[in-house]
């Protein structure tokens, strides 16, 4: 369920209460618990939130409170209500300025600013990229359940800026989610990553799941039954005593992969507030130095990572398709300073 539904259930017999989702099992359902089965039919729904929702008595099967582990059988009637009414999911089209690379008349290559969220959400239900793209697409008023929307096949996340590609039909939809479903699909991001490395690329190998200490955070389980396998390679572009320039190509594509992976082999992103990037965590502890590096915090002040290239089959033509774009001018102006305080120090070694 939506984060702005975890209302307070306390008394609700006393409170109007308001349906949120109405939900006929289909015929053949297996018996399973409502708290699962809730959680594979809601978006963002978690477990616990499920949970305490019955427990308060939100969760009704066929008029009926039941509890978490109530048993949904075929052709029962859910229906989860809740205090507050249900807010309007239609995903409005606004006006904001796309950087298109390539379109056509089955998928559209964007390349996305820094700062844009993806897709309409908890805090973020205007300004996105899916507004923009319902406004690109005739102006057409698309609801989050509906079949219309735009068809995102993969997201990056608000601050990291780069290519994405958006499918303009079912038939290119169901195309490009199976490339990315066999891991044929060419994906590279560049970031500035804080220390040297010794070696000149290499994998990270890792299962990823989230921090149980911390939900905004992705962590690397060792226990091959934790998390999902995820796969970065990587290699050096370019060396600056205490940061590196990397490419990373991604063969599995988890939340936060590079960024959680980047910081599991002790380099996290350069000023990567989720992941400890955002500290100086390599240099001297000079003021000269301490300095530099809060400048440069505010020259690029998000994590340094950009979705680089693009190449995939198109789902029509069957030709191979390869985009590729310049960093943003905030992460090359922070490579540039990087860059001229490395030539500095080699000289005065020199």
């Amino acid at each position: 369920m939506r984060e702005n539904e975890e209302a307070n259930f306390n008394d609700n017999e006393d409170q109007e209460l308001y349906e949120h989702y109405r939900i006929q099992v289909d015929k053949g359902q297996s018996l399973l618990r409502i708290d699962k089965f809730l959680m594979l039919r809601i978006e963002n729904a978690s477990r616990t939130k499920i949970q305490s929702a019955a427990q308060e008595g939100c969760i009704l099967v066929n008029d009926k409170p039941v509890k978490a582990n109530y048993k949904v059988k075929p052709e029962d009637i859910i229906s989860v209500v809740l205090p507050n009414p249900p807010r309007d999911t239609t995903v409005y089209p606004e006006d904001i300025p796309l950087d298109i690379v390539y379109e056509d008349e089955d998928l559209l290559i964007v390349n996305k600013a820094p700062g844009m969220v993806v897709h309409p959400g908890f805090n973020n239900y205007t300004g996105t990229l899916v507004n923009a793209l319902v406004h690109h697409f005739d102006h057409l008023p698309i609801t989050q359940n509906g079949d219309q929307r735009p068809g995102l096949v993969h997201r990056i996340d608000k601050e990291t800026s780069g290519l994405l590609v958006i499918s303009k039909s079912e038939q290119a939809m169901t195309h490009l989610a199976k490339q990315f479903f066999d891991h044929s699909i060419e994906r590279t991001y560049q970031a500035l990553v804080w220390g040297d490395f010794e070696e000149e690329e290499g994998t990270i190998d890792g299962n990823l799941d989230r921090n149980p200490q911390n939900r905004l955070q992705m962590m690397v389980f060792q226990d091959p039954e934790k998390g999902k396998r995820a796969i970065t390679h990587y290699k050096v572009i370019e060396r600056f005593h205490y940061a590196t320039l990397i490419e990373c190509r991604l063969e599995t594509g988890r939340t936060h992969q590079i960024r959680a992976h980047m910081r599991y082999i002790g380099h996290p992103i350069f000023n990567d507030k989720t992941y400890g990037g955002d500290q100086i965590l390599k240099g001297v502890q000079l003021p000269k130095f301490k300095q530099f590096v809060m400048n440069l915090f505010d020259v690029i002040p998000r994590q340094a990572l950009h979705a680089k290239s693009l190449g995939f089959i198109h789902p029509k033509t069957g030709k191979h398709m390869f985009f590729e774009s310049a960093l943003p001018y905030d992460f090359q102006a922070c490579v540039d300073k990087w860059r001229s305080t490395s030539v500095a120090w080699d000289k005065m070694k020199n």
